[in-house]
């Protein structure tokens, strides 16, 4: 009579079959397992309020900070009655602890010039917005919650957050 043939060596031997004939695999992390860009940002001590509602996706290398927000299109929008925002559909730069390093995508206008945004620091309650030869401060409480792209804060002619003084800290009032 013919002894049967164990079965750990023959589940052993398909296993390694698999590994070398199967083609490799990799695990997929869901959208339901990534935090938003939004709560990332938070993670970063930033207000969700700096980037417009609508980022469909987003990267990030977390050993150096260097991220790539993206949008379906451009994104623009009027604040306070006196700044006009244009976001490009894709916006990068390095985020750290309380600063936003090297941006591109996103422009602010001054007056009649368009000029970008390549940094942002947080100070206290204070975000620090630089367009490189100046920059403007703006309480943090004017960014918890995300504009709207075409509409910033007053879409269908409601006004979603209360406007501030209007002042422009871009232009000196000497």
């Amino acid at each position: 009579m013919e002894r049967p043939m164990p079965l750990f060596p023959i589940l052993t031997a398909s296993f390694l079959f698999l590994l070398c004939v199967a083609p490799p695999f990799t695990i997929a992390a869901t959208d339901d397992d990534l935090p938003t860009a939004y709560s990332l940002l938070q993670s970063f001590n930033f207000p969700v309020g700096i980037l417009p509602k609508g980022v469909v996706s987003y990267d990030l290398d977390e050993s150096t900070g260097k991220f790539h927000a993206n949008f379906n299109k451009s994104c623009s929008f009027a604040l306070q009655g006196s700044y006009q925002l244009d976001y490009k559909s894709t916006i990068s730069g390095y985020i750290s602890e309380n600063k936003l390093t090297k941006l591109t995508g996103v422009k602010v206008k001054v007056l009649f010039l368009w000029l970008n945004i390549v940094e942002v620091i947080r100070k206290g309650d204070e975000l620090e917005f630089s367009v490189g030869i100046t920059s403007a401060n703006f309480a943090i409480d004017e960014f918890y919650e995300s504009p709207q792209c075409g509409c910033g804060f007053d879409c269908n002619g409601l006004k979603l957050k209360r406007e501030k003084s209007g002042r422009n800290p871009f232009v000196s009032s000497v």
